[in-house]
């Protein structure tokens, strides 16, 4: 790849306009001071680094960060965030994962309290585009039970809200080989898969540590994805299997992961590293997204890859093309989820290891820019897992492992 323009937009401080608001809370009085709150939190704009690597001229998304975002209850926290939807009314759902908070993050929660915050949220929470927290629910006491034992992931992974409002909900801990489906209030509605029951790449009955899910266009297509190394593909209405495949559209193949997965495993070289061209997906097939002309993109992670398929008429998928992403990076690798602009002009992919978000041309995947750095600060990202856009252009980003937060990327047009 040859780099035609570098630009870069360096973090800064918070904008003259925030620091008078901020100057004025300080004296006002509590109506005034609710108002210059407000003012703030609208105002709480931040740039964030953008390297450019398109022609000069070309027009490009710009963004920057809210770091005002989300309005969380005051003493709610959150713990490693590995799902992220938005759905038909702009609403925003996360999914975390409340036992990955030690005890010194959730002492207001013990019995009796050790500390004056903090407990854990809901596992599935929903905000609204202005960060207003809505409510939320999960925990094994919605999913059922079966031959005793409860469906409920140990550990979630993978989120997806569909046009129906329905809720989707996979994971990738011991013995997690299910994905269920919800309805937005969290009444269990259906599943594919039985916990604790794999049986490989070629089974349709049976899945191996689901990571991704996409209900669209007529199918659930699942990236079977931390003990297999597939996609499957269900009948909508019924969840009748109707197709497994591997790398290229090929017949699932390149085996299934020994024992149980374990973070330790996501940043190992025993693999040998990333191969872009490799016939089989690695060992993470982390991320499946549809689109509503056919396309099913897939996140090969640990090959630093996507594989963009086309839904054909009769309903088989076809291999259309490799999206080879920072191919020499190490460590969790790259690709670790895909989303659009509302337009489809841009495609941005999440970047775990190097902890920035692509930005590609949306039909030609030529790459454009990249925005963010690792960090912990608005802007920056830790174990960057999940990018979705809302129907306004704007970004939502989570993290995982250390990371533990999400982030709103307003958008603030394109030049």
């Amino acid at each position: 790849m040859t780099f035609l323009k570098k630009g870069h937009v360096a973090s800064a401080a918070l904008s003259f306009t925030m620091l008078s608001a901020l100057s004025l809370t300080a004296q006002a009085s509590p109506s005034v001071e609710e108002d210059a709150q407000t003012e703030v939190s609208a105002q709480a704009l931040i740039p964030l680094e953008m390297e450019v690597f398109a022609p000069e001229g070309t027009p490009l998304p710009r963004f920057m960060v809210d770091a005002a975002w989300p309005d969380m209850p005051a003493t709610m926290i959150i713990g490693q965030v590995p799902g992220l939807a938005v759905d038909s009314e702009d609403k925003i759902w996360m999914l975390h994962r409340p036992q990955s908070l030690s005890f010194s993050d959730v002492g207001l929660a013990q019995d009796p309290p050790t500390a004056l915050c903090c407990e854990p949220g809901p596992t599935i929470m929903t905000f609204s585009a202005d960060g207003e927290y809505l409510g939320g629910w999960g925990g094994p006491e919605h999913a059922p039970e079966i031959e005793g034992v409860n469906q409920w992931p140990r550990n979630v992974h993978g989120l997806f809200v569909d046009k129906d409002m329905s809720v989707w909900v996979g994971g990738n801990g011991d013995g997690d080989h299910v994905v269920l489906n919800f309805t937005e209030d969290g009444e269990f509605i259906r599943q594919i898969g039985t916990h604790g029951l794999t049986d490989g790449n070629t089974n349709g009955s049976l899945l191996g540590n689901p990571a991704d899910i996409a209900n669209m266009n007529g199918y659930v297509v699942i990236a079977d994805g931390y003990i297999n190394k597939r996609i499957v593909s269900y009948d909508e209405a019924s969840l009748e299997f109707d197709a497994a495949y591997g790398a290229y559209a090929q017949d699932p193949s390149g085996g299934t992961r020994e024992g149980s997965f374990d973070q330790s495993q996501a940043s190992s070289t025993a693999d040998g590293g990333a191969d872009p061209e490799a016939t089989s997906f690695g060992d993470i097939v982390h991320c499946v997204v549809s689109t509503d002309d056919g396309r099913v993109y897939i996140c090969d992670r640990r090959n630093n890859r996507a594989q963009m398929f086309q839904r054909q008429a009769d309903g088989s998928l076809e291999f259309v093309e490799d999206i080879v992403i920072a191919e020499e990076t190490g460590g969790t690798r790259t690709v670790s989820d895909i989303d659009f602009s509302p337009d489809g002009e841009f495609m941005y992919v999440a970047d775990m290891m190097n902890s920035n978000i692509w930005v590609l041309d949306g039909d030609t995947h030529e790459i454009l820019a990249r925005i963010g750095r690792v960090g912990r600060y608005p802007g920056e990202f830790t174990w960057l897992h999940s990018v979705v856009a809302d129907s306004e252009g704007n970004l939502y980003t989570s993290e995982v492992g250390t990371g533990r937060r999400i982030q709103k990327l307003v958008f603030m047009g394109v030049e």
